[in-house]
């Protein structure tokens, strides 16, 4: 009886892990086999949301949901589950000023198929890597012009103030935690 037991719990453990780590485990594969491939815009499947953001370089196509509270939490996790979160308040594509979008990078391991773990491969973006945003059936290019790692207290890139359109993504830092943000700005 014991050893059925000891079975199961191992067979349940095996279970749990792996439906908590597919997600980070598809992206760093697949992110692995296609770094050598050349990548661009035309190789992914174009968008056909309203709003939607695609970083050929890590693979990432999905739906960005507009307009989002980053304040409150039970209004974003929601969010986070079909996509990745547009700030409330902050500019949309096509107008001038700072466009900024949020995800996971899977905040901890047992919310990593719960809450989205989209920008999981952020930090592997470098300088001058393309960024699409697609709204409203029309591109925006941005290319990556800065990298940062900042407190979580750090929100003045929430409401960072732009002349020109710029679009800055955030995400937790370092993977799997929420001790700091990894931040992204493109132009």
């Amino acid at each position: 009886m014991k050893l059925i037991i000891g079975i199961l719990l191992v067979i349940f453990s095996i279970v749990v892990v792996t439906t908590t780590y597919f997600p980070l485990v598809k992206n760093e594969v697949g992110y692995q086999l296609n770094k050598t491939k050349s990548q661009n815009i035309e190789n992914i499947a174009p968008l056909s949301r309203e709003f939607g953001i695609v970083i050929p370089k890590l693979g990432i196509n999905v739906k960005v949901i507009k307009n989002v509270n980053p304040y409150d939490a039970n209004i974003y996790q929601k969010a986070l589950t079909q996509g990745v979160a547009h700030a409330e308040g902050t500019n949309l594509p096509g107008e001038a000023g700072n466009i900024f979008i949020f995800s996971h990078s899977s905040e901890n391991f047992y919310e990593a198929v719960r809450y989205n773990s989209i920008f999981y491969l952020l930090p592997k973006l470098e300088l001058g890597d393309t960024i699409t945003l697609y709204y409203n059936n029309n591109r925006f290019d941005y290319h990556v012009s800065e990298k940062k790692i900042v407190d979580p207290g750090d929100i003045k890139y929430l409401s960072a103030n732009s002349e020109k359109p710029q679009l800055t993504l955030m995400t937790c830092y370092p993977l799997g935690t929420n001790l700091k943000r990894f931040i992204i700005v493109a132009n």
